[in-house]
């Protein structure tokens, strides 16, 4: 018997609850996890409230990342067996599986083995992220040395994932957030440049960190009016990637900078670039490489244990965490 966490309607954290049901043995193509750490994504916290990409089918499963190690493996998986530390890949729906449980069967494309000198929670902390951010930065807008990178909503797991890239590869990170909280924090985190966006006027704190340059890519996960600003910081030829729309206001299409600059705006999502395997494992490689070496490290804002589930979300939404929310099991 596992303890699984389903929902049979759309809304507030509360309507997450706890099922005792049977774990079939793995399918074809999966493998069996018995989960020892669970990471929290904002794009559950969206699909339990209905406003995700995809609508959850009642009685809904949740959740894309954990960590475990493989309990049982499945027809045809040859990668893995018995006994492996594993973690896992948002690359299916969450219709199919979750990984809210204490065990869960997962498809093979979506496990994935991490560097020994990771901890179950950090380990539960990598993909996500870095290939949300990797597939942006780095496989698509192929940042280089002397990039200026905007990354609002910068106190993210994404976004601080965002930074360390930058900063690896040689770009300059220019950290977004809304008000002094987490200025400091953030700082510690490897951004040199910060703007609260609440106190600060954005145009003008670009134009003085790019000596008028404008920024070559916006790394954006909000959306709303705040579109505007972006396009007008942005260099000629600039690439804005809108990621998220966390924003609940509209979305206003700024014609004259996009048409002055000859701007891109380039929807995204991970599940574009972790549907291309040959793309998927060249990023996997290298991100494994990275954290085998601790030359990027997932900064994590709390755990709370798997009974407090309910709690853990609406701490989520509560907007206060500098990192990623982990559930321990």
């Amino acid at each position: 018997m596992s303890k699984t966490v389903k929902f049979s309607k759309a809304g507030e954290p509360s309507v997450l609850t706890f099922v005792e049901e049977n774990v079939p043995a793995p399918s074809d193509n999966e493998v069996q996890i018995n989960v020892q750490a669970i990471g929290l994504n904002r794009a559950e916290a969206m699909f339990r409230r209905g406003q995700y990409l995809e609508t959850p089918e009642f009685p809904a499963r949740i959740g894309y990342e954990c960590s475990g190690t493989v309990a049982a493996v499945g027809a045809n998986v040859s990668h893995f067996k018995v006994g492996d530390a594993v973690s896992t890949t948002p690359s299916f729906s969450m219709n199919q599986y979750g990984s809210y449980a204490e065990i869960t069967n997962m498809p093979v494309n979506a496990v994935t083995h991490h560097p020994d000198n990771l901890s179950w929670e950090q380990a539960t902390s990598v993909w996500m992220q870095y290939l949300t951010a990797y597939g942006a930065l780095i496989d698509i807008a192929k940042m280089q040395s002397g990039d200026y990178v905007l990354i609002p909503a910068a106190s993210s797991s994404v976004g601080l994932a965002a930074i360390q890239l930058c900063n690896l590869i040689g770009a300059v990170p220019i950290a977004m957030t809304r008000s002094q909280d987490k200025v400091a924090q953030i700082r510690e985190q490897g951004a040199e440049h910060i703007i609260v966006s609440d106190d600060d006027d954005i145009v003008s704190e670009i134009q003085r960190i790019t000596n008028s340059q404008g920024v070559n890519i916006v790394f954006d996960p909000v959306a709303g009016p705040m579109l505007n600003t972006l396009a007008e910081v942005c260099a000629p030829f600039a690439t804005i990637f809108q990621y998220g729309a966390l924003s609940p206001e509209a979305t206003p299409f700024p014609l004259f900078p996009a048409l002055q600059k000859g701007l891109t705006f380039r929807g995204y999502t991970l599940f574009e670039f972790s549907g291309s395997p040959e793309r998927l494992d060249k990023a996997k490689t290298q991100i494994f490489d990275w954290l085998k070496h601790a030359q990027i490290t997932p900064v994590i804002a709390k755990t709370f244990n798997f009974d407090q589930i309910v709690e853990a979300h609406e701490y989520l939404e509560g907007n206060s965490q500098l990192g990623k929310i982990v559930i321990t099991v």
